[in-house]
């Protein structure tokens, strides 16, 4: 006779484990408290998006995880029930691919992150950040390592800036034919490199990032290659 097995966690309950630090903050004294989370560090093209986001205090709150771990469909479903819960409140930002080469990638999430919380009406009195500290927010703050997976607030964040972000993507597909963005969503994979070798960087492309501009000087070698047509 094999082992009993295990039954299914119960979703409601593994949320509910996710509210510690929420909870730890509100025995502090403060009452809105906002997670605050980015999507697309990491890619070669299109912005960086972070997300803040202050849950309801009382009632059910949707089954959240780190929208790492979440399917693309998962994560369109619990950010479509996040939204529809009535007394959140959300604020996202954009930082361009222009103002990342200027800035640099961490300066340039950091300051997401400052904007999305600005974004908060009625603002936070205090926030949850995943990560390391961020310097300049408008609002006391905790900083959370791989807080996406500790706080139901900041996986909310983590899951309605990556969908965001990922629709976004979607639509500069349309706007640059040929990258694959629609796939990788801006990410380095062999497919996008090709791209960028093949046609060069759109304006959606970081150029401050090695890959593009590796990939830039390999379009533009093969350009020159292909005009030299000797006699």
């Amino acid at each position: 006779m094999g082992r009993p097995r295990k039954p299914d966690p119960d979703p409601a309950a593994a949320a509910a484990d996710l509210l510690a630090y929420e909870e730890a903050a509100r025995a502090e004294g403060w009452r809105r408290i906002a997670g605050v989370d980015e999507a697309g560090r990491g890619p070669l093209a299109g912005p960086v998006v972070a997300a803040a986001v202050i849950l309801p205090a009382t009632g059910a709150i949707p089954a959240v995880r780190d929208s790492k771990q979440l399917s693309p469909r998962r994560r369109a479903e619990l950010a479509a029930e996040l939204l529809a819960l009535p007394g959140l409140t959300w604020g996202l930002a954009w930082i361009e691919p222009g103002r990342i080469d200027r800035d640099n990638i961490l300066r340039a999430t950091h300051a997401a992150m400052r904007e999305a919380l600005l974004k908060l009406d009625p603002p936070a009195d205090f926030a949850l950040v995943d990560g390391l500290p961020v310097p300049g927010l408008p609002a006391p703050s905790r900083a959370i390592v791989k807080g996406d997976t500790l706080s139901a607030s900041i996986a909310a964040a983590s899951i309605l800036a990556k969908v965001h972000r990922d629709r976004y993507m979607e639509e500069l597909d349309r706007c640059y034919p040929g990258y694959g963005f629609t796939r990788h969503k801006g990410y380095g994979t062999a497919e996008h490199l090709d791209a960028i070798r093949r046609l060069g960087p759109c304006p959606e492309h970081r150029l401050s990032f090695a890959p593009v501009r590796a990939a830039a000087a390999g379009a533009s070698h093969q350009l020159e290659l292909s005009l030299y047509n000797p006699r």
